[in-house]
């Protein structure tokens, strides 16, 4: 995370990894002295492909001034998107607002959002990928009710995301997996955790893959099952990663992804 954007792209290169997501946060500080068109080019003299824009957080349940900051953002990041040839931008669920919310009523309010972004992001050829949160204040925890939405809001320009950390925190299971048309996922997010009990854990106890508890052999049985066989990406949010030399982490990230792939 203290890393610049093009210090994750030589990184990424030199650790033989095939794309990046682009953070969101990082690619904002490469466009004050940089253009999207220069960004692209970095991309191919690394021979790296772009996987994502990563993310538009919390786009349900947001106030009017609010949601309309989350259209227009969409809009700019889908511009940038086209530009350097990134195929989507992933898009985080809302909090369940105060007092909660039906199973129906999230399902209603994802599904008019959702539209609306794809519509926005469709206009510049840029899909949307839709990842649920496994926290008991997310709007959408699990792998079943993302599922569900997506499927209703049936565009082909809009998947899921699955993260092995929020599937495991939020409850979801291998059947949910094994439920799914694998055209659906558009990411994986592969992470591990520390031995803690599901409702504490947060983005700081991620692990590198094969470090931890989380069961990833079972979801890339399940993965293997219905014949999904795209990218893993590894994401991990821990502070005491941020310290260390990023060219050497992201060959341990890889070497242990690499690891777990082969044992799953």
């Amino acid at each position: 995370m203290r890393a610049d954007l093009l210090t994750d792209l030589q990184a990424a290169r030199e650790a033989g990894f095939d794309y990046v997501e682009i953070w969101a946060a990082k690619l904002r500080n490469f466009l004050k002295e940089g253009s999207a068109a220069e960004l692209k080019d970095r991309f191919a003299e690394a021979g790296l492909k772009p996987l994502s824009i990563n993310s538009i957080e919390h786009v349900t349940f947001r106030q009017p001034q609010e949601y309309d900051a989350i259209k227009r953002e969409c809009e700019e990041l889908s511009s940038i998107a086209a530009t350097v040839d990134c195929p989507c931008i992933v898009v985080v669920p809302g909090r369940l607002p105060n007092g909660g919310a039906t199973r129906q009523n999230v399902i209603a309010e994802s599904i008019k959002v959702l539209t609306e972004l794809c519509d926005i992001a469709a206009a510049h050829n840029v899909a949307l990928a839709f990842e649920f949160l496994g926290q008991t204040d997310c709007s959408v925890p699990t792998l079943d009710l993302c599922a569900e939405i997506v499927r209703e809001v049936n565009r082909k320009d809009l998947g899921i995301v699955i993260d092995s950390f929020h599937f495991y925190a939020g409850n979801s299971t291998v059947e949910m997996i094994e439920a799914l048309d694998p055209e659906m996922i558009s990411i994986f997010h592969i992470n591990d955790a520390e031995d803690l009990p599901r409702e504490q854990l947060e983005d700081r106890h991620r692990l590198l893959p094969g470090l931890g508890i989380l069961p990833l052999d079972d979801m890339l049985k399940s993965f293997r099952k219905i014949g999904y066989d795209k990218v893993a990406s590894v994401e991990i949010f821990r502070p005491e990663y941020w310290e260390r030399d990023p060219f050497t982490l992201a060959r341990e990230a890889r070497e242990a992804t690499e690891r777990v792939l082969a044992k799953g």
